[in-house]
């Protein structure tokens, strides 16, 4: 067979068309991999909490923080997970300052809980990383009476980072680093229905959340100025994790699978998904700036909703109210 023969061969040209195609897959998930946090910055005897670090990102966050000589506690809502992941660590890192600490963002008592033991513990934190999040998932409410989506995502984590704020204050400079998501810039706050009980949108109320994640770091960050506390949001990026486990909806469960599969060029890895989380925390660049937004270990400009300071405000003063106060209709009806 000739050379020629050989590439008119149709078997050959649809080897040849399919190797094309997977190095080209290969050459655009390279791609969307992201910046990465390549500075060797250490923090050993830091103590570290991060929040949902038994699964995802949380993993890669805790394990990247370990390998710097941090003192990590894992706050997790299931402890029989989070222990396995606590020894998987420790095994790689040979760090053994690893800690699993019970907590429910979805629990207001156990939240307080949590800071207690803590606490009791240790009499100061370096670094708070409020990591843990759901996405999509059927209105469902917390035990408070949140949705679930904006009650763990934005109020169950306000609550842990200002009843922590007193021990942060204790080591500046310190650092908060709340991870939120690009779904903030499609997403507004409804004031008249931040608990989405009059309309419901699973992915609307997530953007609401992370919409809310971006206007908290804005404001925390103005009210913690001068403080040696710094406060940072961050978008991950796209990343094939399980965070759509808690869908319910068949059009919900298919964008899980399109997500993890079928897009899965287009996505990053769990550890490089971890990267501007671990640059937040650790960059000595960082360590007096304060009320921005990252990805791909870059600064990046957020949207106009997330530029409001009346809004922030707002939403301060109703997080206030909402995790003093469990009646969450009755709080949002006196507030309107």
């Amino acid at each position: 067979m000739t050379a020629s023969e050989f590439f008119e061969n149709p078997f050959v040209i649809a080897v040849i068309v399919i190797v094309l195609i997977i190095l080209l897959l290969l050459l655009v998930k390279w791609l969307m991999q992201g910046g990465k946090y390549k500075k060797n910055t250490m923090i050993n005897g830091k103590v570290v909490i991060v929040t949902g670090a038994n699964s995802g990102i949380g993993v890669e966050t805790a394990l990247g923080l370990a390998k710097r000589g941090g003192k990590v506690y894992m706050a997790c809502r299931d402890l029989k997970k989070c222990e396995k992941v606590r020894q998987r660590i420790i095994s790689e890192t040979k760090n053994k300052e690893i800690y699993a600490l019970k907590l429910d963002l979805a629990s207001l008592k156990s939240i307080r809980e949590f800071v207690r033991e803590f606490k009791s513990r240790e009499d100061h934190l370096d670094i708070l990383i409020n990591n843990a999040g759901v996405m999509g998932c059927p209105r469902t409410l917390t035990e408070d009476g949140f949705e679930m989506q904006i009650g763990i995502n934005h109020m169950g984590h306000f609550l842990l980072t200002n009843l922590l704020l007193d021990w942060l204050q204790k080591s500046p400079p310190s650092r908060i680093v709340v991870v939120s998501s690009l779904a903030h810039a499609r997403a507004k706050i409804k004031k008249d229905d931040l608990n989405s009980e009059l309309q419901y949108e699973s992915f609307e109320a997530y953007g609401q959340s992370k919409l809310a994640n971006v206007l908290f770091t804005r404001e925390l960050a103005r009210r913690l100025a001068g403080t040696g506390v710094t406060v940072n949001a961050l978008h991950p990026g796209v990343i094939a994790t399980n965070i759509l486990r808690n869908t319910g909806s068949n059009f919900t469960t298919f964008f899980g699978f399109i997500v993890r599969y079928v897009a899965w060029p287009l996505t990053k890895t769990i550890k490089n998904g971890a990267q501007t989380t671990l640059y937040a925390a650790l960059d000595p660049d960082l360590v007096e700036v304060t009320g921005k937004y990252f990805s791909d270990c870059k600064l990046k400009e957020v949207s106009k909703q997330a530029q409001d300071d009346d809004m922030a405000a707002w939403l301060w003063d109703t997080s206030v109210k909402w995790t003093m106060n469990t009646n969450v209709q009755g709080a949002q009806d006196k507030h309107m």
